[in-house]
C-alpha cells in the first residue's frame, strides 16, 4: 500500500499519525503543504482541511479516525469495545483540554493573557490530574495496563500544548504523564523520527 499524509509543514494534529506510521514501521510521504499554497490545494481535500491521509489513491479525513485505524493495525488499539471506549476516553479528554487551550490561545489580543491564564488555572490541571491518575493506575499507560495509541497520541500532542502554553511544560508536574511521554519517545522507530522529522516551532 502507498501510504502520503497531507499537513502543514508542523507538527500539530498531524504528529500522532506521523508517530503511529513510524511505530508501525510503515513508509509513507510525508506532504507538507506551505501556508501560502494552502489555497490552491483546499478543494483537493474531502473536508476542505487537513490532516488528511492517502491510501492508494484514497483520501481519509479526521485525525483521530486516521490514528484508530493505524492504532487498530498495529495492534494499539482496544482488544473489545470496553477498551476501546476506555482508549477513546483518554483521547477524547486530552483533545478536549487540548480545543480549550487553542480557544484560549487564540483569543483577541485584550482577552487573551486573562483567557490563557483562566484555562491554566481552572481547566487545565483538571484534565491533567486525571490523565496522571489513569497513568499511575494502569501501570504507567494511560488505558488498559498497556500501550496503546492513547499513549502515543498524547505523546505525539505534547508538544503542540507546550508551544501554545508559551513554552510552559505543563507536563513537569505530572510525573506520571511525563513518564508516559518519555516511554513512548524511547520507541527505537519514534526517537529516530523525532531526531530526524524537519525542525518546526510546534
Amino acid at each position: 500500500m502507498a501510504y502520503k499524509l497531507y499537513y502543514f509543514n508542523i507538527r500539530g494534529l498531524a504528529e500522532p499519525i506521523r508517530y503511529l506510521l513510524k511505530y508501525g514501521g510503515t513508509e509513507f510521504e510525508d506532504v507538507r503543504i506551505e501556508r501560502e499554497n494552502w489555497p490552491d490545494l483546499k478543494d483537493t481535500m474531502p473536508m476542505k482541511q487537513m490532516p488528511v491521509l492517502e491510501v492508494d489513491g484514497k483520501k481519509y479525513f479526521q485525525s483521530i479516525a486516521i490514528s484508530r485505524f493505524l492504532a487498530t493495525n498495529y495492534g494499539l488499539a482496544g482488544k473489545d469495545a470496553f477498551e476501546s471506549m476506555e482508549i477513546d476516553s483518554v483521547v477524547d479528554t486530552f483533545n478536549d483540554m487540548r480545543i480549550k487551550i487553542t480557544q484560549a490561545f487564540l483569543a483577541p489580543e485584550a482577552e487573551k493573557e486573562e483567557a490563557m491564564k483562566k484555562v491554566l488555572e481552572e481547566s487545565v490541571p483538571l484534565y491533567l490530574m486525571k490523565l496522571n491518575s489513569l497513568a499511575e493506575e494502569n501501570g504507567g499507560y494511560l488505558a488498559c495496563n498497556r500501550l496503546t495509541w492513547a499513549d502515543i497520541y498524547v505523546a505525539a500532542m505534547s508538544g503542540l500544548i507546550t508551544f501554545i502554553s508559551k513554552g510552559q511544560d505543563l507536563f513537569e508536574t505530572y510525573p506520571a504523564i511525563k513518564k508516559v511521554i518519555e516511554n513512548v519517545e524511547a520507541n527505537e522507530n519514534i526517537k529516530k523520527w523525532i531526531a530526524e522529522r524537519p525542525v518546526t516551532a510546534y
